[in-house]
């Protein structure tokens, strides 16, 4: 899954979910394959977006459809 944002790394991606930035989540082409992220839960993000090489990889807790953690 991706972030609605492009964050560039990893880095970029903790301090803006710490400084109160709602980041959101998607599943490219999900519609297709049915896969829909959750409101609540655990979720694996990958970044920077296709077509760029993904740099980065994170585990994140969603909660009301925002990320509120990420490690």
């Amino acid at each position: 899954m991706y972030t609605t944002r492009n964050f560039k790394t990893k880095k970029a991606l903790k301090e803006a979910v710490a400084s109160g930035v709602s980041v959101t989540v998607f599943q490219p082409n999900g519609d297709l394959f049915g896969v829909v992220p959750p409101d609540n839960g655990v979720v694996y993000l990958e970044g920077p977006h296709y077509p760029q090489a993904h740099t980065w990889y994170a585990k994140a807790v969603v909660k009301d459809g925002k990320v509120v953690k990420v490690t």
